[in-house]
């Protein structure tokens, strides 16, 4: 008897320590009010089975504590289901990380997805290869492509917040699945180039284009820089948060309506606009019109800190 508990006591520690090392903390919820072809208990298996491979997956190689685990949330509403169990959805997805010395958390990523297209059966479980996206069913392995993509590029968010350029291997990561992605995209909306301007392949692609390079610094510099010393030294970050606009501004002069800076300020317009706030009033100006042609649909938001 003594030795059945202890191993059981071994075991919950093993598990407890699995349980810990995870990076991920995602909260999942499926909407599916549009569709009335289908029993409701499928879409609290398919909730479950989302969760846990989320938050089950290891996704790095590094340990993390329960204090650590990133925190994101994932909306996944479904608007239509075939009798093939092929279900059209949109994805809402929210990531945060904590600022230094403070209860606040500042978002990473804050964008809704509407190329979702998969196949899911109840009770089928949820797979993924980093080396290899196909599976046996193109639809139900576009499912867990898309989850694989998204937990990678908030993980790469994360890391590239804490140090300059630090989520790289992630992102190459998130550039290997658009490059297997389900037939390469031939017959799935978001993973191709000529899908649009702004979808999975351009986000990712501009995100490593060298182009771009300027937003991952200014990534860097704004939590780092600026949100981590906001407890310490409010006016000196506060300076470095503001002098990353003019940053942001020539980065949308020379590359205008891509889809990485709008993703970027889906998450940050609120962030910046407090930061400009902070300053008297007639010093706002150059500040508020530079944000006005980079954020255009953040426009009234900045407006509204000059009046």
């Amino acid at each position: 008897m003594l030795k059945r508990i202890l191993s059981l006591l071994l075991l919950l520690v093993a598990t407890a320590g699995v349980s810990n090392a995870q990076e991920l903390n995602a909260k999942v919820k499926v909407l599916s009010t549009a569709i009335t072809n289908a029993d409701k208990t499928i879409f609290t298996t398919m909730e479950k089975a989302i969760t846990d491979f989320m938050n089950t997956r290891k996704w790095t190689e590094d340990e993390y504590g329960v204090n650590e685990k990133i925190d994101l949330n994932i909306l996944i509403n479904l608007t239509s289901k075939s009798k093939e169990d092929i279900y059209n959805a949109t994805l809402s997805i929210q990531s945060s990380r904590p600022v230094y010395n403070t209860s606040y958390t500042s978002p990473l990523i804050n964008y809704v997805d509407k190329d979702i297209v998969f196949k899911y059966s109840q009770f089928s479980p949820l797979q993924f290869d980093d080396n290899r996206v196909v599976g046996s069913d193109i639809m139900a392995s576009n499912l867990t492509a898309i989850l694989a993509y998204y937990a990678y590029l908030i993980i790469g968010l994360d890391y590239d917040s804490f140090s300059p350029n630090g989520g790289t291997r992630y992102f190459n990561k998130v550039q290997n699945i658009v490059n297997n992605a389900p037939e390469q995209g031939k017959s799935l909306p978001g993973w191709k180039a000529v899908d649009g301007t702004k979808n999975r392949f351009w986000l990712i692609d501009q995100l490593m284009n060298p182009r771009f390079k300027e937003v991952r610094s200014v990534w860097y510099m704004l939590h780092r820089n600026g949100l981590d010393n906001m407890y310490s030294n409010p006016q000196q970050a506060n300076k470095e948060i503001l002098s990353t606009i003019d940053k942001l501004y020539q980065v949308n002069r020379e590359n205008p309506s891509s889809i990485l800076m709008q993703f970027f300020f889906n998450a940050k317009s609120d962030e910046y606009a407090k930061a400009v706030g902070l300053l008297p009033k007639e010093e706002r100006a150059p500040y508020t019109a530079q944000l006005g042609q980079i954020d255009i649909p953040n426009i009234a938001k900045y407006q509204q800190l000059n009046k």
